[in-house]
């Protein structure tokens, strides 16, 4: 599980990468001030979480399986969360503004697991 966690994470930071450039250069002159702040607002937090994908995959790799949880939590959170403040910059649709506070909890609870397994021995 941990190797898939570990692509997973590479796959991320590529996407990062590549939407913050495209944030940075094609979009600079389409959005509002407002919306192009949304959209670095999810790059920043798609960024984030997945250097904590990658380390959490790292400690698996590792031998570590009590993190399968986090790093899932991780996983889908930043899809969620970054994936909806995305879409809602792109389109202005303001309604994909709610399910983003899904994403952060998701988000929040990975953090939450990663936490726990630590004081569990990451077994």
């Amino acid at each position: 599980m941990g190797q898939f966690f570990l692509a997973a994470s590479a796959i991320s930071g590529f996407l990062a990468v590549a939407l913050g450039a495209f944030g940075a250069h094609a979009l600079k002159q389409r959005l509002s001030a407002d919306m192009l702040a949304v959209y670095e607002t999810a790059v920043q937090y798609h960024f984030y979480h997945t250097l904590a994908l990658l380390a959490v995959a790292v400690l698996m790799v590792g031998g570590a399986q009590g993190l399968k949880l986090s790093a899932m939590l991780f996983l889908v959170g930043t899809l969620i969360f970054s994936g909806s403040l995305y879409a809602l910059a792109l389109t202005g649709v303001k309604i994909l503004g709610a399910i983003t506070p899904i994403g952060g909890l998701c988000l929040l609870a990975g953090w939450a697991c990663l936490t726990y397994a630590t004081i569990k021995g990451l077994s």
